[in-house]
């Protein structure tokens, strides 16, 4: 029969287990082989199905839809390549220390930004990461500003898409602003003024002069228009599409395909402040309204076939006397999803809630906190691999006591195991009685049965904050540890199946086995360790639970090999710092440590002596 720190070690290995299964299930197995096709998608698709030339129409609420409808439509023109798409149009240069990009004069948009920081793989020379592109090259992806008539107001000429604006300067710095400027020939006069900081935030200055004898009323709007569904990571610990804060509303996120299921594919917020736009996992493209003024915030899809998507921020009516002003503020955010950079917007600029733009997710509060801490310790050693098996020390000196008397409760509960033995052969036949009497030995002893279950759950929640931050943050995207590990938030690029690279083809591909055939140098030394870890406990006298506890480190070594190797480090880590933790703590109780009998008689072949 089991003893009880059987059970508990038992216990604990399958809630770990459960975890582990649960984590894989919903967001590493199964999705893997989609991911790789996914950045096989990226890498070699020339463009996406050409649009059907079907226009630009904003979903908005009533009344300002067909407003917005007639003062910014577009067709699609055929797509083509994007350097042939810039060449389409009359351009302003961007040009900051992190953006490289341009202005389109052809309807004063924003739809051309590169990041200069980030490229899409490792190699210093693949391309730049491309974030906005013009109408006519593969994937749509732009930002509009300007001003709409109410529905039923008298029509007025308004900018739209095929608008030729005339600039005052040719190139767009963080030292130089650039205004655009458009006379309708009837009394309104537009001016655009485009501003950028040195990171990711342009200021859209819209202002119009009322030159007429007669008053106008007018909305200001900015919308983000994303044509065709985008690649998106699928892993359901990470969201990617749509995502907001208004007013007193909590985060909104939305998938493309769950926007699909709103009343008309539409979902409205009103309040004052906050932000809205789309997100990608490291990146992020957000319209900011003036944080004092009403909102109308939508996000929707339209179109059948190639979708578009967009959010839209709509002010209230706004009245422009006869030989008036009407002026709207925008902020845009286009960029990489840089804690330390987004935090700054938030306090700076007073953002509502713009943090939230990065998915910390429901164990925020354990998260971010985690992902600081590293990030701190990171500024002093210069890798994050080193700052992660820092902060391991450091979680582990803070629940040292936690584990110390768990660790000594398992120490007494291994030399009560001759007590318990004699009350079961007391007790044979009486089950009840055999409980109230090691019950009673537990109280003697000041035993806590489960305690042995605490070392391995506590670390459940660290382990789950430990991989949102891997996974999500793009400081961690491409950061390199040493030797072969050149980015932790990637798994181990070795694998056991190739003899490491020797023979020339990816077992990966393999039909129903495929995704499980990825066992890196790492993940194997993770398994060792956590074989040791469990043999440092009195192994289970049943066989078919001894046979579960000795199939268990293989199992789990299998299920973290597509894990990020920045992940597997720390479970890695970790499970050396807990043999040695428990190994000095059950010396210093007196209890023989099993590890050495242990490994002799699954080795060896040697028989364990008698407790």
């Amino acid at each position: 029969m089991m003893s009880d720190d059987h059970k508990n070690l038992f216990v604990a290995m399958g809630l770990s287990l459960l975890v582990i299964v649960g984590w894989n299930y919903f967001y590493s197995t199964p999705q893997m082989e989609k991911a790789k096709q996914t950045q096989t998608r990226l890498t070699t698709e020339a463009s996406p199905p050409a649009p059907t030339g079907a226009p630009i129409t904003p979903s908005v609420s009533e009344p300002h839809s067909n407003a917005i409808a007639t003062g910014d439509v577009a067709l699609l023109p055929p797509t083509q390549s994007r350097e042939a798409a810039l060449q389409d149009s009359p351009r302003i240069t961007v040009e900051t220390p992190s953006l490289r990009g341009s202005i389109n004069l052809k309807g004063g948009r924003l739809d051309d930004i590169s990041l200069k920081g980030y490229r899409e793989t490792t190699d210093p020379k693949s391309p730049n990461i491309d974030l906005l592109s013009p109408f006519s090259a593969p994937h749509p992806f732009l930002v509009g500003t300007g001003f709409i008539t109410p529905q039923g107001a008298p029509v007025t000429v308004l900018p739209g898409p095929e608008t030729l604006w005339k600039a005052d300067g040719t190139k767009l710095t963080p030292e130089k602003p650039v205004t655009l400027t458009y006379d309708n020939g009837k009394g309104l006069l537009f001016h655009r003024t485009f501003s950028v900081d040195d990171k990711y935030m342009f200021t859209i200055d819209d202002r119009v002069e009322n030159t007429t004898s007669a008053p106008l009323t007018l909305s200001a709007y900015a919308r983000v228009v994303r044509i065709g569904k985008p690649a998106v990571s699928g892993y359901a610990v990470l969201h990617e599409g749509f995502v907001g804060v208004i007013g007193n509303s909590r985060v909104q996120e939305i998938t493309y395909d769950a926007i699909e299921k709103e009343t008309k594919a539409t979902r409205i917020l009103k309040g004052d402040a906050g932000w809205l736009g789309f997100t990608d996992k490291y990146w992020a493209v957000t319209i900011i309204p003036d944080q004092h003024e009403p909102t109308e915030a939508t996000f929707s899809s339209s179109g059948e076939g190639t979708k578009t998507y967009q959010t839209i921020a709509l002010d209230d009516k706004q009245p422009v006397a006869a030989g008036g002003t009407l002026s709207n503020v925008t902020r845009v955010f286009v960029g990489a999803k840089e804690n330390q950079t987004i935090d700054a917007y938030q306090t700076t600029l007073g953002i509502q809630n713009f943090d939230l733009m990065i998915d910390w997710g429901w164990f925020y509060f354990i998260t971010k906190p985690l992902f600081s801490l590293l990030d701190l310790i990171y500024k002093y050693v210069g890798n994050f691999g080193i700052a992660i098996m820092i902060v391991t020390v450091l979680i582990k000196a803070a629940f040292f006591p936690l584990a110390n008397r768990s660790y000594l409760s398992m120490a007494k509960m291994k030399a009560a195991q001759p007590q318990m033995a004699l009350i079961k052969e007391r007790f044979p036949d009486d089950r009840q009685k055999q409980q109230e009497e090691i019950m009673a030995l537990y109280k003697r002893e000041k035993i806590n049965p489960i305690a042995g279950c605490l070392p391995i759950v506590i670390q459940i929640p660290v382990f789950f904050a430990l991989y949102k931050v891997i996974f999500i943050t793009i400081e961690m995207r491409q950061a390199p540890f040493f030797g072969w590990i050149h980015d932790l938030s990637a798994p181990d690029p070795t694998n056991i199946f190739t003899l490491f690279g020797l023979i020339p083809f990816d077992p990966t591909h393999i039909p129903l086995i495929g995704h499980f055939l990825v066992l890196g140098i790492w993940p194997i030394i993770m398994g060792v360790t956590m074989f040791i870890q469990m043999k440092m406990n009195p192994e289970p006298t049943d066989p078919i639970q001894q046979q579960m506890f000795a199939w268990m480190p293989v199992i789990f070594t299998f299920m973290l090999g597509s894990f990020p190797s920045g992940l597997v480090i720390y479970w890695t880590w970790n499970n050396t710092l807990s043999v040695t933790q428990q190994y000095f703590i059950m010396r210093r109780a007196g209890v023989k440590v099993e590890l050495w009998d242990n490994l002799a008689s699954t080795f060896l072949g040697r028989k364990k002596p008698a407790v």
